[in-house]
C-alpha cells in the first residue's frame, strides 16, 4: 500500500518509479490520486465545517427559546436540518472518494529500491553470483522420466482424482521429499535462529489483501466456501435486524403498532442511506466471514501474526524471524502451457517458508542474512546455483528489492528458479496496519517485512533427482539428508 502523503510531495518520484515497474500511464495514476485526494481532503472539510455550524446553530435555538424568540428559533431549526444534509453528502462523498482511492493505491506495485536494475522481464536480471559445478556429463533424465521409471512418481493417478498439476510420490521419493523438508526446517530453526511456527492453511480476505495477493491477483488463488449464508438467509436475517432495532429504538412498541407498521416508521425515521449502512454493518460477519482462501505460500500466514500489532522496538532490536513447513495451493492460472509435465508448477507443493519483521534501518541487512539461509540449503545439498538480482520489471507485486536463487538442472541444461528472497520495505506494513514504536517516542512507525524461500521442496526433490542420479536410474541420498532417511543411501526403483 502506498503512502497518499508521500505520493502528494513526491509526485514526480512516483510517475519515475512506477513507470520502472512497468505500471502503464503511471502519470495517470498519480494524477488520478492526486484528483481523489484532493476531493477526498475537500469532502472531510466541508463536513467538518458543516457539523461544526450545526453545532453552534443547536446551542442557539436553546438561546432563542430561552428569550421566547420562536421565530428565530424556527429558523435556526430549518438551518439546522438542512446542514444535516451537507454533513450526510459530506459523508457519503467521503466515504465513496475514500474507497476508490484505496482501492486504486491498493492496485499499484511497490516501487523499486534504487539500487535494483532497470528492465522489463528476465532479460533485465543480473547474476550476482554462482556455486558449485554445474553437471554437464553423464546421465541427465527428466525427474519426471526418472520417477516414473523407478514406481514412485504417478501423475495419472493424480489426474483421476484431482486433474492437472496434481502428483502422487511414493515409496522412497515420498521418504525422500519428506526428509528435505524436514532437513530444511531443521537447518532454519536450530542453525539459523528462525521460530518454527505451524499457522493456518486457511485466511480470510484480510490476510490475502495484507501481502498483496488480493485484489490484483485472484485468479491466482484457491477459494474455499465455508458456508456463507444464502441470499434467502440474508433478506430473512435483515427483516429481524431491522425488527429488533426497530423495537429498541421505539421502546416496546408504544400505541401497539403492528410489526409492518413499526417496521415502516423506523425506515422512515433512519432514511434509506443509513438503513443501508446499518445492514452493511450488521450483516458483514454473515456474508465475509465464510470465505476462506488456501494460502499461496505461508508467507501469508506469517507476515500477518503481525497484523494491527504495535511492536516495541525492543522486540525488534534482532529482527523477528519465523519458518513454516506448509502445503501451498496456487491456481497457476497465468502459466497455461509452461511445465505442465512434472513437479516444477504443481496447484499444491510443499515449501519451507522464511519470513522476518525487521525496523526500516535494519531491513536490507535481514534482506542479505535471509538469502544466505536459503543459499546455505543448496549448499548442504551441494546442489549448483546462481543468485540472480531481479530488475524493475520482473520482480512481484509487493517487493522492492528482490534475489531469486536459480539452481542447476541438468535435464534441461540450465538454471531454474528454486527460491526467491523479497524485501517489501513497508509496503505490506500499511496494508496490514503493523507498526513498532521506538523507546521513549509517541510516534509508531511501519515494520519492514521480507519473505523468501527456504526452499521449495518440489523443486529442490527435482534438482536432487537429476543431480543425484547414476547410470542406472537410482538416486543417491546426499550426505545431509541420510540421519532422515534411516540408513537409505539410494532410491532404487520398487520392486
Amino acid at each position: 500500500m502506498h503512502d497518499i502523503k508521500a505520493i502528494r510531495d513526491r509526485s514526480v518520484d512516483y510517475v519515475r518509479g512506477w513507470a520502472r515497474r512497468g505500471v502503464a500511464e503511471a502519470a495517470e495514476v498519480v494524477a488520478r490520486a492526486l484528483e481523489l485526494d484532493r476531493a477526498l481532503r475537500a469532502a472531510q472539510t466541508a463536513g467538518q465545517e458543516a457539523l461544526a455550524a450545526r453545532n453552534a446553530a443547536s446551542k442557539a435555538i436553546g438561546a432563542a427559546m430561552g428569550r421566547k424568540d420562536a421565530a428565530e428559533a424556527e429558523r435556526l431549526k430549518g438551518e439546522v436540518e438542512g446542514l444535516k444534509g451537507v454533513i450526510a453528502g459530506a459523508e457519503e462523498t467521503e466515504r465513496r472518494v475514500g474507497a476508490e482511492l484505496r482501492d486504486l493505491l491498493a492496485g499499484v506495485k511497490n516501487l523499486a529500491a534504487d539500487d535494483v536494475p532497470e528492465g522489463e522481464d528476465e532479460a533485465g536480471n543480473v547474476e550476482v553470483s554462482t556455486w558449485g559445478e554445474p553437471r554437464r556429463t553423464g546421465p541427465a533424465k527428466d525427474h519426471a522420466d526418472l520417477g516414473e521409471a523407478l514406481g514412485m512418481l504417478d501423475f495419472e493417478a493424480a489426474a483421476r482424482m484431482s486433474g492437472a498439476r496434481f502428483a502422487v510420490l511414493k515409496g522412497g521419493l515420498a521418504r525422500l521429499e519428506r526428509a528435505v523438508g524436514q532437513f530444511m526446517l531443521d537447518l532454519q530453526t536450530t542453525g539459523h535462529g528462525y521460530l518454527e511456527v505451524n499457522p493456518p492453511l486457511l485466511v480470510r480476505d484480510e490476510a490475502m489483501f495484507g501481502t498483496g495477493q488480493l485484489p490484483k491477483f485472484r485468479e491466482d488463488l484457491f477459494e474455499a466456501d465455508g458456508g456463507a449464508l444464502s441470499i434467502d438467509d440474508l433478506l430473512d436475517h435483515r427483516e429481524r435486524l431491522l425488527w429488533a432495532e426497530a423495537k429498541r429504538q421505539f421502546a416496546g412498541n408504544p400505541g401497539g403498532m403492528s410489526t409492518s407498521v413499526l417496521l415502516d416508521a423506523f425506515r422512515r425515521d433512519l432514511a434509506s442511506d443509513r438503513e443501508d449502512a446499518f445492514l452493511n454493518a450488521a450483516l458483514a460477519p454473515l456474508t465475509s466471514d465464510g470465505r476462506r482462501w488456501l494460502i499461496p505460500t505461508a508467507e501469508v500466514s506469517l507476515t500477518n501474526l503481525v497484523r494491527e500489532t504495535i511492536l516495541s522496538e525492543e522486540e525488534l532490536a534482532t529482527p523477528m524471524r519465523l519458518t513454516a513447513l506448509t502445503p501451498c495451493f496456487r491456481a497457476e492460472a497465468g502459466s497455461a502451457g509452461r511445465d505442465t509435465r512434472g513437479l516444477i508448477r504443481q496447484h499444491q507443493f510443499s515449501k519451507v517458508e522464511l519470513v522476518s519483521i525487521a525496523r526500516p534501518e535494519d531491513s536490507a541487512a535481514e534482506h542479505e542474512r535471509m538469502t544466505a539461509c536459503a543459499e546455505a540449503v543448496l549448499q548442504k545439498l551441494e546442489l549448483p546455483y546462481r543468485r540472480m538480482l531481479l530488475c524493475a520489471g520482473d520482480m512481484g507485486f509487493s517487493a522492492m528489492k528482490t534475489f531469486d536463487l536459480e539452481v542447476w538442472l541438468p535435464s534441461q541444461g540450465t538454471y531454474r528458479e528454486i527460491s526467491s528472497c523479497s524485501n517489501c520495505g513497508d509496503f505490506q506494513a500499511r496494508r496490514m496496519e503493523a507498526r513498532f514504536k521506538r523507546a521513549g517516542e509517541k510516534k509508531t512507525e511501519f515494520v519492514h517485512t521480507l519473505n523468501g524461500s527456504g526452499l521449495a521442496v518440489g523443486r529442490t526433490l527435482v534438482a536432487i533427482m537429476e543431480t543425484y542420479q547414476d547410470q542406472d536410474g537410482r538416486i543417491a541420498v546426499p550426505s545431509v539428508l541420510l540421519p532422515y532417511m534411516g540408513g537409505v543411501t539410494h532410491v532404487e526403483r520398487m520392486p
